[in-house]
Parts: structure tokens; sequence; C-alpha cells
């Protein structure tokens, strides 16, 4: 979406800070020996205190008030009886709405202390944001975010998942541009505008740069590479981006 006015603004805000808070929430609940689904069910008692709704049980009739990705679970992961150990990578990803407006956020982390390499991808994958952020802008390219993100990676020895992307949002969980890649490709054109609302996303990888789709057709995995995802819903404004979900 185009935010054009006041109320827009209000209503994406006001989104994102729940969700951003629910995010902060889980992860500082997470620990060994809790569930993802306790994690989750606490998620929707905060989603219910706020007056929002979970965006994924919403729209997609997703099984949880959140996704909850472990290990060899990249995104989408369903919470469940799993127990979280000492040094699991998971991925916490908080997407809801209020009032119309959407917002979409996300963070990876080690449970208490695991393999440097777990902590190194989930540190690359802030700093990828971070860098990618500095192009958004009203007439860049988001090939030039994606170009960004690889860069960082590349810097590290790592590379980046290829088939998961950031994506437009707003009135919607997922609107256009359809997708914003984590690697440079041409086709990849889309020109930022003045007031567009985007999920920025980037996936960093250990090794493989493709997920695949689990048997229970909601979570995408990898084979034997770590992966983390850093995300928050922001708005391109020309005096700088605005990150909804601090």
């Amino acid at each position: 979406m185009i935010a054009r006015n006041e109320e827009d603004f209000n209503g994406l805000n006001e989104i994102g800070k729940i969700c951003g808070a629910i995010r902060d929430e889980l992860v500082q609940s997470t620990r060994p020996g809790i569930t993802t689904k306790e994690l989750d069910e606490l998620a929707g008692e905060l989603f219910k205190k706020e007056g929002a709704e979970s965006a994924p049980k919403g729209i997609y009739d997703f099984p949880g008030y959140t996704c909850i990705s472990v290990n060899e679970e990249v995104a989408h992961g369903i919470p469940q009886d799993r127990v979280l150990q000492e040094g699991d990578l998971i991925n916490i990803d908080v997407s809801g709405s209020k009032n119309g407006y959407f917002a979409d956020t996300g963070i990876s982390f080690v449970v208490g202390k695991g393999q440097l390499i777990a902590q190194k991808v989930c540190e690359v994958a802030k700093e990828a944001f971070e860098v990618g952020l500095r192009e958004i802008k009203p007439g860049a390219k988001t090939s030039a975010i994606g170009a960004a993100v690889h860069n960082v990676a590349k810097k590290y020895d790592l590379t980046v998942i290829k088939n998961l992307t950031g994506h437009g949002i707003g009135r919607s969980i997922h609107e256009a541009p359809d997708h914003i890649f984590n690697y440079y490709s041409r086709w990849d054109n889309e020109t930022l505008k003045e007031g567009m609302v985007i999920a920025f996303e980037p996936f960093i990888s250990s090794l493989e740069e493709e997920v695949y789709l689990a048997d229970d057709d909601w979570a995408y995995l990898t084979k034997e590479s770590y992966v983390a995802q850093y995300e928050h819903t922001i708005i391109v404004t020309s005096e700088g981006p605005i990150i909804t979900t601090l």
C-alpha cells in the first residue's frame, strides 16, 4: 500500500508497535525446556489483549498465531510440542492486523549458547538488514536492496536464501511489490515510492541458497545449513525509512 495520510501512518505504526512488542515478549520468554506451542499461546493472549489479530491465522488459516521455526526449519514453522534445547537456532515471526492495517516482523537467535556459525548468521542477518535499509528511499530500485544484502553475506563467506523474499504489506499481509529479493536481479526492478510499505527480511545462510517445502505444506526447510532472518515493516519516505515494528 501507499501510506497517504495521518490515519494511514497512525494505523501502520499502531499494529507495528503491537507486533514488535509481541516479538520481543516471545524472545524474552524463550528458554531451554519451553515448547514452541507455549510461546505461540502467549502470542495469542497478547494479540487478544491488544485487540489485534494474527495475520497468518486470519488470512491463511495457519495452525498457530505466529510462525516459529527451529533449526532445519527456516520459515513458517508450525508451533507445536517441540521442546527447545540449549543451542537451538530459532526464528520467531510475528505478523498481525488491527483496524485494517498490517505489520510483519521476525528475528532469528540462538537459545542459550550454541555453535559459533549459528550465532554468526544471526549477526550477519541483522547487519545485512541495516545495510539494506540505507537503500530504502523513494526512487530507489528494489534490486539495490537485494544487492546490498548479498554483498554483506559474501563479505562473511556466507550466502542468502534466494527463494524467500521480502514483500509489500499494509492493507493485507502480502501486497505489491510481490518480491524483494536478497540478491541482485535485473528483473527485480520495482521502484520504491513515497509512502510505500514493505516488509524487508534478509535471509542469511551458511551454505544453501534455496529452501524446500516440508510435508506439512507450511514450513520451509534446509538440508544442511544454518539460516537466520531479520525482518521489519517499513514505510518508505523522503525523510528516511520509518520502521513501524521496532
